[in-house]
């Protein structure tokens, strides 16, 4: 099955919501845990059991495994392997982007099926072009993952950037919606190629969200994003959305029982989209 078939599965089972596992310093304190490579360790397999099987995505945070070195990948690797066929997908929040040959590298690490990393899903940067882009899509295509492609993020530094116009009279965000439509065009029930847009963006052309693929929105909750603010932005596309939460969930550990259900009642508040 494809990823964009896949996905709709896994949402259609398990609502839209995707949690992060982002093993900040103040969470694994939150925890009663050292901020330590043992702390980690307990910090993901934690997640892993709340979370496998019970969310339509689960989204470790690369950059907070990477910072305890090799040990730290290492435990990533092995996160990412125990949610490998548990019905939950895996969406590794990389952003990558690079050309040519080192593009394909960081393709082969983390979409290859057979990779250590392999992950359902990375996110991309598209800001080396969007055709830097394509041994990413490639490697999605083959081995039925995804890619989710930066366009709107909500952080003020990125405004300027992304609402820039470009020489086609669109805005750069808009131009990389516009691909992703382009890339997605005939796939049912949506494409594997996905956009991150942000819940807090204070306005998008929702007729450029129409990408045929799924929409990654972080932002939700702790950082400002509401229920509102889903439907003012995404109103006719919310059968695309996938909200992206950590801290709301995150912060109700380290009792699985706890994280289950502060996940389930944030699934629950989707249904009113």
């Amino acid at each position: 099955m494809s990823f964009g078939s896949r996905a709709s599965v896994a949402m259609q089972a398990y609502g839209p919501l995707c949690v992060g596992i982002d093993p900040h310093p103040h969470l694994l304190e939150r925890w009663g845990l050292e901020d330590s490579i043992d702390g980690l360790d307990r910090f993901a397999a934690t997640c892993v059991e709340a979370f496998a099987g019970k969310v339509a995505f689960v989204k470790p945070q690369s950059a907070f495994f990477e910072r305890f070195g090799a040990a730290g990948v290492a435990i990533l690797e092995r996160t990412l392997q125990d949610l490998r066929h548990t019905g939950s997908l895996t969406i590794l929040d990389v952003k990558r982007g690079d050309i040519g040959s080192t593009a394909q590298a960081y393709a082969d690490a983390y979409l290859d099926d057979d990779a250590p990393m392999a992950a359902d899903a990375i996110t991309v940067s598209p800001y080396l072009g969007f055709g830097s882009l394509a041994p990413f899509f490639a490697a999605a295509e083959h081995n039925d993952a995804g890619v989710f492609v930066l366009a709107f993020t909500s952080n003020p530094e990125a405004v300027h950037l992304q609402s820039s116009t470009a020489s086609s009279g669109m805005s750069i965000g808009d131009e990389i919606l516009t691909e992703l439509a382009r890339a997605n065009e005939g796939a049912s029930p949506m494409g594997p190629f996905g956009a991150v847009v942000g819940a807090t963006v204070p306005h998008l052309d929702t007729q450029r969200l129409e990408i045929n693929g799924p929409l990654l929105v972080p932002g939700f909750g702790a950082q400002g994003g509401t229920v509102d603010d889903l439907r003012r932005l995404f109103g006719t596309v919310t059968d695309f959305l996938v909200p992206s939460t950590s801290r709301d969930v995150l912060d109700k550990g380290p009792d699985v029982t706890s994280l289950r259900a502060a996940a389930a009642a944030v699934n629950d508040s989707l249904s009113l989209l």
